[in-house]
This record gives structure tokens, sequence and C-alpha cells, in this order.
């Protein structure tokens, strides 16, 4: 019953509405001009062919790095961006843009009257076009794509693209710490007063988050947050060797032989002299570094070689946009 009343009701609309009269129509105010649908075609297709051409250009410089011409790939992109949507502006001037002439001057004050006869002049005006919705897609499309394409270069002040492998590192449970020659580091080596580099059994010591410094610290001087408490092995630390300020490699050593009255010992960087505090999780004592040491948690395995337990707290090089908000993977 329900469906047959609303049919009814809606007869009723229907048959009201087509009783009243049709609303007069305007004088037109601007001559009738032609339509021009090729020329539309003409205008919409150069601002799609600019579209692509600007979206190709952010393509190629994120996945492009393999290709043998990628600096010309994307000057030719952004080039022809400019030249699909420049010939379209011209195009939409010279042959879908009416030109209208005013023969009077216009009134020292403004009336509603003159207001409504603009209005109405720029509603004719804009009737030319019979695809103006597809026709401003496009238009909108080509200058949107263009406007990436000038603001991916910004993407070279800091990686963007493929950042996964500036998380990634060889250390995992079990890894064994080994030095330059491949000889794997036992617990008795490390001796305090001293600096050890090591390096992950088996993988690239190449790679960014490869080295390490190694330090032994009495265990009473230790003032580790609670979630780095078990990261020492029989008082033994592990620290990124590269340092969180330029990515500089960590070589000093500030080991006091009259404490306390000489400052307690640290990490330093010899490029700026960040200095980093290893019985406190790596927290920076001195210099430009932002962010403390990434720290990596060891144990001693029963042949009383030092391994690792894990991979690092935090990511390792250079600290850079959205650095703390990424844990290092193995």
């Amino acid at each position: 019953m329900s469906r047959v009343r609303d049919f009814l009701v809606s007869a009723a609309v229907l048959l009201a509405g087509r009783g009243r009269p049709k609303p007069a129509s305007r004088e037109r105010v601007v001559p009738e001009q032609p339509q021009r649908p090729g020329w539309e075609l003409v205008a919409i297709w150069l601002f799609a062919l600019g579209g692509v051409c600007g979206l190709a250009f952010p393509f190629v410089y994120a996945f492009g790095k393999s290709l043998p011409h990628e600096t010309q790939l994307l000057g030719l992109s952004v080039g022809l961006a400019f030249v699909f949507l420049g010939s379209g502006l011209v195009i939409t001037g010279k042959h879908l843009v009416p030109v209208e002439e005013l023969e009077e001057d216009y009134p020292a004050q403004e009336h509603p009257e003159e207001q409504a006869l603009l209005v109405q002049a720029i509603e004719e005006s804009g009737s030319r076009l019979t695809r103006r919705r597809l026709f401003g897609v496009a238009l909108g499309g080509a200058a949107g794509a263009r406007g990436r394409a000038l603001v991916t270069p910004l993407a070279s002040l800091g990686p963007v693209f493929g950042i996964s492998k500036f998380f990634g590192t060889p250390w995992h449970r079990g890894r064994r710490l080994v030095d330059e020659n491949g000889r794997p580091w036992k617990a008795s080596d490390i001796q305090e007063q001293d600096f050890y580099t090591a390096f992950p059994e088996g993988a690239d010591p190449e790679e960014l988050a490869s080295p390490i410094v190694l330090v032994r610290l009495p265990k009473a001087s230790f003032d580790l947050p609670p979630e780095l408490a078990h990261y020492p092995a029989n008082g033994i630390v592990a620290y990124s060797k590269i340092c969180t300020h330029a990515g500089c490699a960590i070589s000093l050593y500030r080991a006091p032989l009259f404490q306390p009255d000489e400052p307690k010992p640290a990490l330093v960087c010899p490029c700026h002299y960040s200095t980093f505090d290893p019985a406190d999780g790596g927290t920076v004592l001195f210099g430009p570094a932002g962010r403390k040491l990434p720290m990596l948690p060891l144990e001693i395995d029963r042949s009383g070689h030092l391994r690792a337990a894990g991979t690092f707290d935090e990511a390792v090089g250079p600290s850079w946009w959205g650095v703390r908000e990424r844990k290092p993977s193995t």
C-alpha cells in the first residue's frame, strides 16, 4: 500500500507541474556563437597528454634509476607537459573563448540591473563549450600534474622513495661478532679502558648498519633505561659505529684514567665532536647530534663468543624526517 500511495503522490505532483508556465526566455546580450566541438576535443586531448607527461615525471624520478637515459626522460616529460598545456591554452584562447567588445564606458556607480546583465553575459559566453565538465577536468588534470612534476624534485632534499633499505640491518639474534679479519670476538677479549670495532659474521662489512663499537664498563656505572637494561653482556655494550649527526664513523673513545676527577667514559665522533654516553644507552653528552646512538643487545654463547641478541633499538645512521617513527628490521 505504501508503494501505491507514493506512486499516486508522485503522479499528482507531475500533473500539477505540467500546467505551470515555462519561464520566459531572456533576450540574449551576447550574440549567439557557433559551436566548435572539434576544437574542444583538440584542447581536451592536449590537456590530457600534458597531464600524462606531468605524471610521468615523478614516476621516472622514483622508479627510473635503472633506465639508461633517466635525465633525458625527466627533461622530456616535464618539457612535453608544458608544451601540451601551453598548446591547449592557446587553442582555448583563440577558438573557444569569445571576444566581446564593450561599446560604452562603465558607469560611475554600480547598479543591480547592470550587475545582472554582466552575469548574464558571462553565462552566455560560457555556453559555447558543449563539453564544459570534460574540458574543466582535462584542464585541471593537466595543471595539477604539472604542479606535481614541479614539486617532485623536493624529494631530493631527503630520502622518500625506497626508504626500507635505510632501516634494514644485518643483525639478528644469534649472529656472531667478528673483527675486520673475520675472527670471532670473545667476551674475554674486551677489556676496560679500550675500544673495539666489530662486524656481523658473514655479512657485508660495508653495509651501513654493519660496523659497531664495543666497550666494557664497570657494571656499577650503568644507568640504562628499563627497556635497555638487558642489552649489556657481562659489562660489554655495543653501539652503531655510525654517528647520528652526519654519518661519520665513531672512532674515538674517551677513557679517563683518574676518576672521578676526569669526565666519564664517552664515545666521540671526530667530525663534529658529538659525544655519546655508553653507560646511559648512548645518549648525547655534547655536540650537534640530535639523537642517541642505536644500541645492539648482546649475549655470550657457551664457547664465550659474543653474539647479537637481536637488532638495534633505533634506526642506524644520520637523523632525517620520520626516522624516529620507524624501527630497524633484520
